[in-house]
């Protein structure tokens, strides 16, 4: 009969919760509240598992692992935990912890990772060493959870790993926290940007070149693979490289070893290779300007970026971050009133993260109280707004209240109204409706048939909102006639 299952949990329904579902699974739980507890427990009798939730009443969960360890050194161990940062992540994974389920986490998930852990060797765990950098990610949202826990898979081996996300969602820091928190911390961390290198010159830079293997080649070029020998290779951008280095490099990562230009001798790889990109691979491989077997290649361990859209109050988290670093920096140190970081998270933010920083640094070298209001933030939001040059020509048919221009009016409306969270869908449609019947009322000269069928919706849901909204049909007749 499989052993019991031990649960250091001081939240009593959430511990009845779990003991119901592993119950139901035929597994037998015996549940404490207490880290001492714990420690008595496990002197008298072997378990098959142990979750342990991190705040106890008389310690850290984590912390004292390495008892758990001395008592029963083969346990596996799965930390739960409402105190959901990378750092929390970061060391459930270093004291060798099975599995990291944020809270409130899936039941289910929960089930299936207490059975694979049941009768499993856990690996030895790296510990952090003294010094180590500040970890580089900030948010607590569940969407950032899944990749902490993704980033805590990853550290004590050397799978490739494929980075997607839109721009601006901090894929290089993404990388970077791999390197730094991994088994290959003490080596480089080489990042190149692929879309930036010119195309006759990326293999040379990837790969390196020997001496006179091309006009200029004065000299033997180390490229970047061997630059980051005994450390990390950050592939950005990968989505825009040219096929013909698409080619080189698949080989490269099939034999594990790279061929400067020019050159006769194989060179080993000695490095892990982290590839990002903020495009969708799928319709590139689709229509031929990304290989398909790269791409496998790539995508070993695939981890994706949230858009900040998703990330809930990170916002607020990020704001903050960024300011207390701008006031590292030198700039002049500002903190962010309730209202003024209310109307932050309402921004769409279409450059993510890296937008909202940029935004911020701007904000705390103008704003001129220490404490920024709402109308700091909303005046430079306007400005930001009034000299933003457009990204591109406007398409051909695409008049005033275009797609660029209607961006910029939803941008300037919600800088104005700052509708709490939860309303602003609501509010958005209504004060958008408004302006759309009146046109299409004017546009007919007041035919509310014309106008409906223009609009695709029902004659009689057209006359129910011109009432509700009290705009009067009869004026936009009268204007035709004029």
């Amino acid at each position: 009969m499989t052993a019991p299952v031990l649960l250091v949990e001081d939240d009593i329904s959430i511990a009845l919760v779990i003991t119901t579902a592993l119950e139901e699974e035929g597994l037998k739980v015996i549940r404490c509240d207490t880290i001492a507890e714990r420690d008595r427990l496990l002197a008298t009798e072997n378990y098959a598992a142990l979750i342990t939730d991190v705040m106890l009443k008389d310690g850290d969960g984590i912390e004292t692992l390495d008892d758990v360890r001395q008592c029963q050194p083969d346990l596996p161990v799965i930390v739960v935990s409402a105190q959901n940062t990378l750092d929390t992540a970061v060391r459930a994974s270093d004291t060798g912890a099975f599995e990291y389920l944020p809270k409130p986490f899936d039941l289910d998930e929960l089930v299936r990772a207490v059975t694979a852990a049941i009768g499993n060797a856990e690996a030895e765990a790296k510990p952090l060493e003294e010094g180590d950098p500040a970890l580089p990610l900030v948010g607590r949202s569940s969407a950032m959870q899944a990749v902490y826990r993704m980033i805590t898979r990853v550290l004590r081996n050397d799978l490739t790993v494929l980075i997607l996300g839109e721009s601006g969602t901090g894929k290089e820091l993404v990388a970077e926290a791999i390197h730094k928190l991994g088994q290959r911390s003490r080596g480089p961390f080489v990042a190149v940007n692929t879309a930036a290198i010119p195309a006759d010159l990326i293999e040379s830079e990837l790969f390196g070149h020997e001496k006179g293997a091309f006009t200029g080649a004065f000299a033997r070029h180390v490229g970047k693979f061997e630059q980051a020998r005994g450390g990390t290779l950050f592939l950005d951008e990968i989505g825009d490289m040219p096929m013909q280095a698409q080619t080189r490099l698949l080989r490269a990562l099939q034999s594990g070893t790279i061929l400067r230009v020019g050159g006769r001798e194989e060179v080993p790889i000695d490095a892990r290779i982290v590839a990002a990109t903020n495009k969708d691979l799928a319709p590139l491989i689709e229509t031929g300007r990304f290989r398909e077997d790269l791409y496998y290649r790539l995508n070993v361990v695939p981890i994706q970026l949230p858009p900040l859209r998703e990330r809930g109050d990170d916002v607020d988290s990020l704001a903050h971050h960024f300011l207390a670093q701008a006031a590292r920096e030198g700039l002049p140190r500002r903190n962010l009133s309730r209202e003024a970081a209310a109307l932050l998270r309402v921004q769409p933010w279409r450059g993510n993260v890296r937008e909202l920083k940029n935004f911020i640094y701007r904000l705390a070298l103008l704003a001129r109280e220490e404490i920024v209001d709402r109308a700091a933030v909303q005046l430079l939001l306007a400005d930001e707004t009034a000299t933003a040059a457009p990204a591109s020509p406007r398409p051909v048919g695409e008049g005033a209240g275009g797609a660029n221009d209607l961006d910029s009016a939803l941008a300037r409306w919600l800088a104005a109204n700052a509708p709490e969270p939860g309303q602003i869908y609501a509010k958005a449609i209504a004060a958008f409706e408004r302006p759309l019947l009146s046109h299409m009322l004017d546009t007919t000269g007041g035919n509310q048939l014309r106008a409906a069928r223009m609009l695709g919706i029902n004659r009689n849901t057209l006359r129910k909102r011109l009432d509700e909204l009290h705009i009067d049909p009869e004026q936009f007749t009268q204007r035709a006639g004029d």
